[in-house]
């Protein structure tokens, strides 16, 4: 088994020091977003699960997730710590468990939600797709929706 190089104070101290908010991967999609021509709100801690990106008038919400801390199935995102491996792992399934549960509300509240995952980030054309296919669609949908209501 190998050994943590750091010190327990210094991985606690490195550890003090990751951000839940305005993370590099988060700062590219709102970039990209941005470029595109939306405006959106950020951090809205009225919602469920405080989503990164929200917009309101096409009640549209997109997550940007750490692979590692969110549990995604790629290589970063399955790459466990070598030590106190029962609380990283208690840690990881609380947060994927609490992500689904929090999605499934927003559902219920009529948002439409979209993931990004860090590692798709490294990607920007096929990510800049991805999210313009999704805004788009789920605007369209929205405003058709807004629309028959209104007759």
């Amino acid at each position: 088994m190998r050994r943590d190089r750091l010190t327990p104070e210094q991985r606690s101290k490195l550890m003090s020091r990751v951000r839940s908010q305005d993370t590099t991967p988060e700062m590219i999609v709102r970039r990209l977003v941005h470029k595109m021509g939306f405006r959106c709100r950020l951090h809205r801690k009225d919602l469920p699960g405080k989503p990164d990106l929200t917009f309101p008038r096409y009640r549209i919400i997109i997550f940007v997730h750490g692979c590692f801390w969110h549990g995604h199935d790629c290589a970063k995102g399955l790459n466990q710590p070598k030590s106190n491996k029962k609380f990283w792992k208690s840690k990881l399934i609380y947060n994927m468990n609490r992500d689904i549960n929090n999605q499934k509300k927003l559902k219920k509240m009529g948002w439409n939600v979209l993931v990004v995952w860090e590692c798709q980030t490294k990607d920007q054309e096929s990510l800049k797709s991805r999210i313009s296919e999704f805004l788009i669609d789920q605007k369209n949908k929205n405003l058709t929706r807004h629309q028959e209501s209104g007759k």
